[in-house]
């Protein structure tokens, strides 16, 4: 089934674009909660057109995509936490963290557009993550998880 995404759904596909689903997803799932539209051919044109005219928005906010960007790789991210034996953290650090860590520093971010690799870290060390401002700008960066002092 074809259908067009009215907005992004984690692991099918970024709002406005085309995509292929299995019909069952589609028709119990994405069009009853409205992420998505069947892909009709006067569907596919609405999309065409309206996609002409934001190309300019889209421009602009991708410039101020790519400033956020700058803004948050001169930042030192270290996340502080309780260390048990050895490295073993006794919770974990995810994204939710490192927008806390984020917005100490004065850059206000959605956790959801952050992405850890496994979700969560349970170890002191440094890591890296991805942060997705845009669908043209996605960028990893770096993080350190150190023990909280005493």
């Amino acid at each position: 089934m074809e259908i067009i995404l009215k907005k992004d759904v984690e692991g099918v596909g970024f709002k406005d674009d085309i995509v292929e689903v299995k019909n069952g997803f589609g028709r119990n799932f994405l069009i009853p909660n409205g992420s998505a539209i069947l892909a009709t051919p006067s569907a596919k044109k609405v999309l065409a057109e309206n996609l002409r005219q934001s190309v300019v928005k889209d421009k602009k906010i991708i410039e101020d995509a790519k400033e956020l960007e700058k803004t948050i790789s001169k930042i030192k991210i270290k996340i502080k936490a309780k260390v048990g034996e050895g490295v073993k953290l006794f919770g974990s650090v995810n994204n939710s963290d490192i927008s806390k860590e984020l917005s100490v520093n004065g850059v206000e971010l959605d956790k959801k557009s952050i992405i850890i690799s496994g979700n969560n870290i349970k170890q002191l060390g440094s890591y890296k993550a991805k942060i997705r401002l845009h669908r043209d700008v996605i960028f990893e960066v770096p993080f350190d998880v150190v023990a909280e002092k005493k």
